[in-house]
């Protein structure tokens, strides 16, 4: 999970620009995402674009468009 972590926010970084982000946000903003620590490694892999949305849309404040049922 961790892993998936750091590669989600390493994804946002490289994509900075196009998410309208400045290029060095990462030195100003101090990012936290907490992992369980009785994670299932299993998720990790899968739980990675789910990271990525998650931190995109908290540094963009833009929301998630939501699924319908």
């Amino acid at each position: 999970m961790q892993e998936s972590a750091q590669a989600a926010f390493t994804y946002v970084r490289s994509r900075a620009d196009a998410f309208g982000l400045p290029e060095n946000f990462y030195k100003e903003l101090d990012v936290h995402v907490h992992v369980p620590e009785g994670a299932i490694p299993k998720d990790g892999p899968s739980a990675g674009i789910a990271m990525a949305t998650a931190i995109t849309s908290a540094l963009t404040r833009r929301l998630v468009r939501g699924m319908s049922p």
